[in-house]
């Protein structure tokens, strides 16, 4: 059976309209058109939809498919709305993973500004370390990832540099070393305990990682080791942006030699197509992050 949506749109403009007349005119056809259209559905039906003697008055069979065909045709413009609504990123979902640094700074602003604009797209956030957002990347769990660009060789994902976060040194307020807020050379944290994180391979390219390779202290978590660093029980290097903004027993201070910092981007993997909603999501992190370099 080779049903048209034209014929079946012309059939309830008929019922709609009263008439053919005013149906050709609703549908812009001429009226034999319309009726030639509504003779050949009649035709695959194997039914009149129309009495014969009143072409505005249905039979028995086009009162029992009326409501159906009304029915379907409005599923159809509820499939289509929902496509259009899709391929424009305002419908459907969007998985992202991110180191926790960047999940807990800069995500949640784009975020905002995502959730105001595409209020109905479900977003689901993962924050991991960056190994395993690397791996989730590629086992297809999410659609993006957002982390460093260090270590990144895999061939099977493309990166998109979106802002630099400068290496510092960690400390207690009354370190000496936080007498130097301006910055500090990796050479003046020899002398002090140092604890490692894992952020600390951001130092394995330059002479400063003597520092973590003479560590006798390895934390991982951060909550865990600004604990510890509470404590005064030694010294840290992180990123900026992992160093707490409203830390008040804690300073941050940036390292001068050698002058470090990681590249922060986007990932998705390389010759795959990403869906419109995470495309939306892509271009938001790359116009917001970029005012929020060039503000800073």
């Amino acid at each position: 059976m080779n049903i048209k949506l034209q014929q079946l749109n012309h059939f309830v403009m008929v019922v709609e309209e009263g008439g053919f007349r005013a149906a050709s005119n609703r549908a812009n056809r001429s009226q034999a058109a319309l009726s030639a259209s509504i003779k050949e559905l009649e035709k695959t039906l194997g039914q009149p939809l129309f009495e014969a003697g009143n072409k505005s008055t249905l039979t028995p069979f086009g009162t029992i498919c009326l409501p159906k065909i009304m029915q379907f045709l409005n599923t159809y413009a509820s499939l289509v709305n929902d496509l259009q609504a899709a391929a424009s990123g305002q419908q459907g979902r969007v998985r992202i993973a991110s180191v926790p640094s960047v999940a807990g700074k800069l995500i949640p602003n784009v975020l905002r500004a995502f959730c105001e604009k595409y209020p109905n797209v479900e977003v689901s956030l993962i924050d991991d370390n960056a190994p395993a957002v690397e791996a989730r990347l590629l086992a297809g769990e999410v659609d993006l990832a957002l982390g460093s660009s260090f270590n990144i060789e895999d061939d099977a994902i493309d990166f998109t540099p979106l802002i630099n976060d400068p290496i510092g040194v960690v400390c207690l307020r009354d370190n000496p070393i936080a007498a130097h807020p301006q910055g500090v050379k990796w050479q003046a944290l020899l002398k002090q305990p140092f604890i490692k994180n894992g952020t600390s391979t951001l130092l394995d390219p330059t002479p400063a990682r003597v520092l973590s390779q003479r560590a006798l202290y390895s934390i991982e978590n951060l909550t865990s080791l600004f604990s510890v660093l509470a404590l005064g029980i030694g010294i840290t290097t992180l990123p900026k942006l992992a160093f707490p903004s409203n830390e008040t027993q804690l300073i941050w201070i940036p390292l001068t030699n050698p002058p470090l910092e990681r590249q922060i981007g986007i990932f998705k993997l390389a010759g795959r197509s990403i869906s419109p909603q995470a495309q939306v999501f892509l271009d938001l992190c790359i116009e917001y992050l970029n005012v929020t370099e060039e503000s800073d």
